[in-house]
């Protein structure tokens, strides 16, 4: 039976443990705090992904051959992807409360990493985890344990989406997860 865009779309929502009030309330809370720093943290999690996955770089024609952690810091470039990011992420939190805005914004952002950047779709899972990771260490006063599920939650639903969004483009991986 063929199934509609939409319903792979709900159906897949369906899967994830939803965010509650308090939790929308909680990432809502934080990222107030952390999208004031949006330029310093939007490259930190770059440089890390790119420090700690330097396959990461693969993906990424001018900043392939940069093993200098300050030149990337200083590529302008990288602050223009970072920034990006960091919208996309600011883009979700303040639509926490329309899944069906949160399922558009992802559904673009993976189309276009899988036809257009053939970017694996692992790699979302660990810029997921980077970014949590940059969050923890860098605002360890806003993100207590708790504040950290409720991102943690919110990342799952971001690589849930991409990956299934990748799955109905026919994305042909050799990197399962």
């Amino acid at each position: 039976m063929e199934r509609q865009q939409g319903e792979v779309n709900a159906d897949r929502l369906e899967r994830l443990d939803p965010l509650c009030d308090s939790e929308r309330k909680m990432i809502k809370d934080t990222w107030a705090k952390v999208y004031q720093n949006c330029d310093d943290v939007g490259v930190a999690i770059l440089i890390k992904l790119f420090v700690n996955f330097p396959s990461s770089k693969q993906y990424f024609s001018q900043f392939q051959q940069v093993e200098d952690r300050e030149e990337l810091e200083r590529s302008a470039q990288l602050k223009k992807h970072s920034r990006r990011v960091m919208n996309a992420i600011n883009t979700l939190v303040e639509n926490l409360h329309d899944g069906d805005k949160m399922v558009s914004v992802l559904k673009l952002l993976g189309k276009a990493h899988a036809l257009r950047h053939k970017v694996e779709p692992v790699y979302f899972k660990i810029l997921c985890g980077v970014i949590l990771k940059v969050l923890v260490e860098d605002f360890p006063d806003y993100i207590t344990p708790e504040v950290a599920g409720a991102w943690t939650k919110l990342l799952d639903v971001v690589y849930w989406h991409v990956k299934g969004v990748y799955e109905e483009v026919g994305w042909a991986s050799s990197s399962a997860v």
